[in-house]
């Protein structure tokens, strides 16, 4: 026993000075803290898109300047949140989320307590500079006394005039003749003084209602660009990934046709849009839940996917975890260290302290990584970080932490027994990477699968491979959340138990011939020979 502790200290020390161990160590929580930040980065980096819009139609070009300033005044409204939650005397994010309170918290009540920060307060002319002063002034007893002033977020659209040259009267051919040097950059408007580029160009021209049809009415005639002798909506642009400005003026300009056709029918537009707007109350309750506690909360729909992270956590430490054993192995065996380490321990001593070592160097990540990504949740400033503490609440009363740790170990020592038979008889890493292949095709289901299963965790494909002992530990955390029934989750963890031990024992008969051999790898014949051998 001594010497498979010395072993495994020894496997942990080598791998834990390497360059590899700390990159992935520090990695993942740099990747969390961006991908909570990530959207923020993006609006931040995103410049400012401008467009000049002409309306030969008449009356729609009103409806989708609406639309754009609706747009601006949501960031403006999410920026007065995040500034009065951050400089506020009594902090929201200082309050903490009782267990009980999330569990009876119904969904989308995170959602409207941000809303509810301005109940009371007039939001009208939120977009004048004289309106945001009084807002500002009306959070003032609420606000810390040295905080800094706020500053408006930047608007993702701006309109601007049709450069010099250009007339909104000019027939629509002969404009996009004019405006196509700007719209691909080779000349520039000017905007304050400032030279920039256009971003797209949305022409209306004379008589297209005339062209609406029943199925998708005016936003069916948005096209790219014209060419045809029917009037159509014409958005030209080069950018075809960033629709965001395309898709709010269609759907502004088809709820403006909408209302035309309802006056034109003697219809009340205002009252249609009214009892359009209205909409019945609908609340999710949880038969599984406690009686009096049925409601579906914010909680619960955190619950029913954290899964999918730690399945994907999960796959990618386990994958990391044996690869390093692999090389490991590979790396000793062509440096004949393995046969000094032979010269004083067992194969079968020397195995156990691999497995050891490295599982101990892979419990040592994933403690890095959840310690990580708890300390980024209670820390995470802004307007989020409510949901950010929901989010850990969650976490600590799942269950899930010890789950994953039970189903990464467990996992952890079946591939790596599969990985470390590979590593014992090959002397290259071209000869591993030959018989990597079908493994990695096996290791791919999870992955494939691991989207699909929360939407019929007990259907027939989530039990069928949870009974898979090389998917079990992905398929049932997969199902954690999901209450499995009592026969799977005791029988697979049990068949997962014994495929363990198995694979533990078959690896132990390759390992003790195949690490000292060399040559080409052995045929299946041959291993299944050493295998049956004493």
């Amino acid at each position: 026993m001594r010497a498979i502790f010395l072993i495994a200290l020894r496997e942990f020390a080598e791998n834990a000075k390497t360059k590899g161990f700390w990159i992935g160590l520090f990695l993942f929580p740099v990747m969390i803290y961006v991908s909570i930040i990530a959207q923020k980065l993006m609006d931040e980096s995103t410049p400012t898109r401008h467009f000049v819009l002409v309306d030969q139609a008449g009356g729609y070009a009103d409806v989708a300047r609406a639309s754009i300033a609706e747009r601006y005044q949501s960031q403006l409204m999410a920026a007065l949140v995040e500034y009065r939650m951050e400089h506020a005397k009594n902090p929201v994010q200082g309050q903490e989320l009782s267990a009980e309170a999330l569990e009876t918290m119904p969904a989308g009540t995170m959602q409207r307590s941000m809303e509810d920060l301005f109940d009371g307060l007039d939001l009208g002319g939120m977009l004048e500079e004289s309106g945001v002063d009084a807002l500002i002034a009306a959070m003032e007893p609420e606000l810390v006394a040295d905080r800094p002033a706020f500053v408006p977020p930047r608007p993702d659209f701006r309109e601007v005039e049709l450069p010099a040259g250009l007339s909104g009267e000019t027939e629509l051919a002969a404009l996009v003749e004019g405006l196509r040097p700007y719209l691909r950059g080779d000349q520039l408007v000017e905007v304050d003084g400032e030279p920039v580029e256009l971003f797209a160009a949305v022409l209306i021209p004379d008589g297209v209602e005339e062209s609406a049809t029943g199925g998708g009415g005016l936003a069916g005639l948005m096209a790219s660009a014209g060419g045809d002798e029917t009037p159509t909506i014409q958005y030209w642009g080069t950018n075809l990934a960033d629709t965001d400005l395309k898709n709010r003026i269609e759907r502004a300009l088809q709820e403006e046709l909408h209302r035309r056709q309802f006056l034109e029918r003697e219809l009340d537009g205002d009252e249609i849009a009214n009892v359009m707007d209205m909409e019945l109350p609908i609340a999710s309750f949880n038969p599984n839940k406690e009686v009096g506690k049925e409601v579906v909360s914010d909680a619960d729909k955190i619950r029913e996917y954290l899964p999918i992270a730690f399945v994907y956590l999960l796959w990618i430490g386990i994958f990391t975890i044996s690869q390093m054993l692999l090389n490991n192995t590979i790396e000793e065996k062509s440096n004949r260290i393995i046969e000094v380490l032979l010269s004083s321990v067992t194969p079968s001593e020397l195995m156990m302290g691999k497995l050891l070592g490295i599982a101990a160097v892979g419990l040592a990540m994933i403690g890095v990584w959840m310690g990580s990504l708890v300390a980024i949740l209670k820390l995470n400033s802004g307007p989020e970080s409510e949901l950010a503490g929901l989010l850990w609440e969650v976490l600590q009363g799942s269950g899930m932490i010890p789950t994953f740790i039970l189903y990464f170990v467990l996992g952890y020592l079946l591939y790596s027994a599969l990985f470390l038979s590979i590593g014992s008889i090959c002397n290259t890493l071209k000869e591993a990477q030959n018989l990597m292949g079908p493994v990695m095709l096996i290791m791919m289901v999870p992955l494939v699968t691991m989207m699909f299963i929360p939407k019929d965790p007990n259907g027939t494909l989530a039990r069928v491979l949870s009974w898979i002992p090389l998917y079990t530990p992905f398929t049932m955390m997969n199902r954690a959340a999901a209450h499995p029934p009592w026969i799977d989750r005791i029988g697979t963890l049990v068949l997962l138990l014994i495929s363990v031990v198995v694979a533990l024992w078959l690896c132990g008969r390759i390992f003790r011939i195949g690490i000292l051999r060399t040559g080409q790898p052995p045929k299946l014949k041959e291993l299944f020979s050493w295998i049956k051998s004493a």
